[in-house]
């Protein structure tokens, strides 16, 4: 009687299968990640330009507010009804409030370009966390609101401050595609015909409101700019118009025993020398005064 009872227990482990031999404290495999959606777009945090359908574009102005010459770039764009975006330094900002305030109450946008205009990408997390957070705060108590867009200087971040300053600060990085390097005051002239030559629809233009020159060059720059059926948006807007770039064509086939010709180099109207660094190469860029 005990030897059948035995068989029949074995009996009925064999017909249980493999999973009543697992006990309590076995724990299954780790989850599968869990894949991105399909259509779900990677965030996009630097900009040098914005792919747009109509003619928009974004002045920017760098390192005031100034005394003096901000104000009367308000003049201006009040008088034409035209709204720009301000990368200001804090150590300007705490010299001249009330033109900061005047330009946010004026509708223009107030963006980050740090305290003292250093080169980031040479100092530590905490000098970077420092100049950044000293200027967000400032501008937040003057106007109420904080900036939502930071312009490094020199356009000059390495790839991990390009990941985490975003992450951390909720900024989007700002660069430029049109740089009439006004900062070494070539004149009016010359300052309008080189941004009224590289303008294009979804262009940020860079600028600066701290020389003289270059407000002179403003009121002819805008006035041809319009005569071209320019619209002029803020930064933020900018961005809020971008609509989605064409797929590029498929590359062509090289027959076998044929070699592939080199593509001409694109031209931009800009001297290698005047190329903006782009938000590949912002990492490596050397330090050009004043941006």
């Amino acid at each position: 009687m005990l030897v059948s009872r035995r068989f029949a227990l074995i009996f009925l482990l064999l017909a249980a299968g493999p999973t009543i031999l697992v006990g309590e404290n076995s724990s299954p495999g780790p989850a599968p990640e869990r894949a991105r959606p399909a259509g779900t777009a990677v965030p996009h945090l630097v900009y040098s330009d914005v792919h747009v359908d109509e003619p928009y574009v974004a002045l920017t102005f760098d390192d005031g507010p100034h005394a003096t010459l901000t104000p009367k770039l308000l003049d201006l764009l009040a008088s034409r009804h035209i709204k720009a975006t301000f990368f200001v330094l804090g150590e300007c900002v705490e010299q001249n409030p009330q033109v900061l305030q005047r330009a946010a109450r004026e509708g223009h946008e107030i963006a980050n370009h740090s305290w003292s205009h250093p080169q980031l990408n040479r100092m530590s997390d905490e000098g970077v966390r420092s100049q950044l957070k000293r200027t967000d705060d400032l501008i937040k108590s003057l106007i109420g609101i904080r900036p939502t867009l930071f312009r490094p200087p020199y356009g000059a971040l390495t790839s991990r401050q390009k990941k985490w300053i975003p992450e951390e600060f909720g900024y989007k990085i700002i660069l430029w595609d049109v740089d009439p390097l006004d900062w070494k005051e070539p004149g009016p002239a010359t300052v309008t015909n080189r941004i009224v030559k590289n303008t294009r629809p979804g262009s940020i233009v860079l600028s600066h409101d701290i020389h003289r020159g270059t407000i002179e060059a403003m009121p002819a720059t805008i006035d041809q700019l319009l005569a071209k059926h320019y619209k002029f948006v803020t930064v933020s807007e900018l961005i809020g118009l971008a609509t989605p770039e064409p797929p590029k064509p498929p590359r062509k086939p090289v027959a076998s025993g044929t070699a592939p010709t080199a593509s001409p180099p694109a031209t931009t109207g800009m001297s290698p020398a005047a190329s903006p660094p782009t938000a590949a190469s912002a990492a490596t860029t050397t330090a050009t005064p004043n941006h």
